[in-house]
């Protein structure tokens, strides 16, 4: 055999492809049971079961929103009940303050864990480049099951299968990142004035323009950093 053509087979077997996802036999289990019943609602509304998906998340509400992209725009699919989350409305900061981050995240395929301890999890990225920049400290923040928290965001399991498999098949279609927004609230005038007097609305009003982008368009808010707040489109 040619030492070129060896040397090619050695590369190829050695060099995993740039999008590869992990997996598991469990992972593999539910994606057999609960793709199927997806796909079928992401169609019974109009939308590709290979379009791109973007998440928000509303603490007080409990709730877990995600969203299909149909044309130029995204589309509402399903919500999902929160089942607990640590430390009430406001961002973590540091390691140990059982709180909950709020702000703007990114899931890619090296953020996928189908081996929790916590059934399915998915790292948000906590912290992120602000929150670097900052000094915040902590890590391995996850959207997990089980249905128990300390600092992530548990879900059933029943939904975490959901939600876990919506994702990784984003990513298999060719999604880079999946867009992860976490609010305190839904940040309308109503609610900015009902937490007027709350220590962490300096920071929530940073993160509100966010907010409000999608809102207006149904398309995530491009999000970068500027000085030492957020900065969007």
């Amino acid at each position: 055999m040619p030492k070129i053509f060896i040397l090619l087979l050695v590369t190829a077997l050695l060099i995993k492809p740039k999008n590869s996802l992990p997996d598991s036999s469990r992972a593999k289990t539910v994606r057999e049971t609960v793709w199927p019943k997806l796909q079928a609602e992401l169609k019974s509304k109009g939308l590709s079961p290979k379009s791109s998906i973007y998440i928000r998340l509303f603490k007080d509400l409990y709730l877990l929103e995600v969203w299909v992209k149909k044309g130029s725009k995204y589309q509402f699919f399903k919500p999902y009940t929160i089942c607990t989350y640590s430390g009430g409305l406001g961002t973590k900061i540091v390691e140990g303050d059982n709180k909950s981050p709020e702000g703007f995240y990114t899931i890619g395929p090296k953020q996928l864990n189908p081996v929790s301890n916590y059934h399915l999890a998915m790292n948000v990225g906590y912290p992120n480049k602000l929150e670097r920049l900052k000094g915040y400290t902590g890590n391995s923040v996850m959207i997990h099951g089980n249905c128990k928290s300390a600092g992530c965001y548990a879900m059933t399991d029943a939904g975490i299968d959901e939600i876990y498999t919506l994702v990784y098949n984003a990513l298999k279609a060719g999604q880079q990142t999946v867009q992860v927004d976490i609010f305190p609230f839904r940040m309308n005038s109503e609610h900015m004035k009902k937490y007027a007097s709350s220590r962490s609305i300096p920071f929530w009003k940073t993160i509100k323009p966010g907010y409000d982008l999608f809102e207006k368009n149904h398309v995530p808010a491009v999000v970068g950093v500027r000085g030492r707040e957020y900065a969007f489109n």
